[in-house]
Order: structure tokens, then sequence, then C-alpha cells
């Protein structure tokens, strides 16, 4: 069972998410990477970290997977709030920009995702990673698999 259908069996997305945002509990991507799901609203995913030591590549930076899975999931969420409860979702495909080096000087990140459009078997969503003062450190487009859950 997923995280998501154990605090809100059988509720649409958007129920889902927001069951799971009160929960306060975390998948175990947000444990490790130390970043919180923060807000969601209809095609809308907010997710929020600040990097540290522990996103830090060999380079003396913070590793673009960070960013990268920051704004997966903000994109993802995003496509889960606009689905029914019989409903969810995979990525297909991730395009990342990086506008910006991302150091643990950088502070708090905040990465927002909107559906930019849905089908009945394709999504295509948007993320900006974005600092507390406005500025990209990296921006995402993404297409996403819609497809019917699988009956237990």
């Amino acid at each position: 069972m997923s995280l998501v259908d154990d605090v809100a069996a059988g509720q649409d997305g958007l129920s889902q998410l927001r069951a799971l945002i009160a929960s306060g509990r975390k998948p175990g991507i947000l444990k490790s990477l130390d970043f919180d799901f923060i807000e969601v609203e209809p095609g809308l995913a907010v997710f929020a970290g600040t990097p540290g030591d522990h996103a830090y590549n060999p380079i003396g930076m913070v590793h673009g997977g960070y960013a990268a899975t920051l704004l997966d999931s903000a994109c993802g969420c995003a496509v889960h709030s606009r689905l029914s409860a019989q409903q969810a979702y995979t990525t297909l495909e991730l395009k990342i920009a990086y506008h910006k080096a991302i150091t643990r000087e950088t502070g708090p990140l905040r990465a927002e995702g909107r559906v930019t459009s849905i089908g009945r078997r394709a999504a295509f969503a948007e993320a900006r990673l974005i600092d507390g003062e406005g500025r990209l450190h990296a921006s995402a487009t993404s297409t996403l698999l819609v497809f019917d859950r699988p009956v237990a």
C-alpha cells in the first residue's frame, strides 16, 4: 500500500495529498533529502528544502539531483492533485535547466509545480526552483503518463 493510500484510501488525488500534508508523514525521498511538501491546490504543488552538506557533490556544491528531485516532486504532485481516486501517474520525461548554482549559502528553496495540461493518458507540468529572494535556480518541464490504478 502506498503512503497516500494509507492516509486517504479511496479519495481523489487532491484529498490524498492534503491528507498526507496534514498527517506530517513523509515518504522516504523527503526524509533522505530533507525537504517538505508544504502546499497543494488543484494543479499546484509546492515543496521546500534547505540544501546542506547532505546534498553536496564532490566538487563543492549541491548536486543537480537535489534540484531535479524537488522539481520532479512538484510536477508529479501537481498532476496527482488533478487525478480521480481511480487514477495514478508516473513521470515519462523530465527536462531540467539549471540557471544558478546552489550551495549551502543559497538558503531555503521553494519548488512550485503547475499543471500546464492534462488529458486522459498524458499530463504536462512545469516547475520553478526559487530562493527566498525570488531568484530562479532551476526550472523543469515534465511529461507524465496517467493511467488507471491497479485494483488490489
